[in-house]
């Protein structure tokens, strides 16, 4: 006879990662708890008022904000960029970007064809 199986659990930190969304933004009981695989999976596929409001205004953490603004993180490091983001001032910086965000927007264009080009290349 073998025993239960123990869930797996994660740490808030992790939980906030697959979930894409700021860990100091979530509710406290998020961020002192462990959370297992089965919590996360229903999160995910039922998600509470604050994970939608999260997702949806923010703040964002550094890999989505940037995504939105089309940058990769270190070009968001260059930029000067080191807090985290709200959905209205993503939106304000790509509004009028500054002359920091268009450079970077080429230069991870530029990354991004160059390596569809290797990729292509290989096959």
């Amino acid at each position: 006879m073998s025993k239960p199986k123990k869930p797996q659990l994660m740490k808030p930190a992790t939980a906030a990662q697959k979930l894409d969304v700021y860990l100091p933004a979530t509710p406290k009981e998020f961020q002192e708890g462990q959370i297992s695989r089965e919590e996360l999976a229903e999160l995910q596929r039922n998600p509470p008022q604050w994970l939608v409001d999260l997702r949806r205004d923010g703040p964002h953490p550094r890999n989505v904000v940037a995504a939105r603004l089309r940058v990769s993180n270190s070009g968001l490091a260059r930029g000067g960029v080191t807090e985290a983001l709200t959905t209205a001032s993503i939106e304000a910086l790509a509004a009028d970007p500054p002359e920091w965000l268009v450079r970077e927007r080429e230069t991870h264009a530029e990354t991004r064809r160059e390596e569809q080009r290797l990729k292509d290349r290989q096959k």
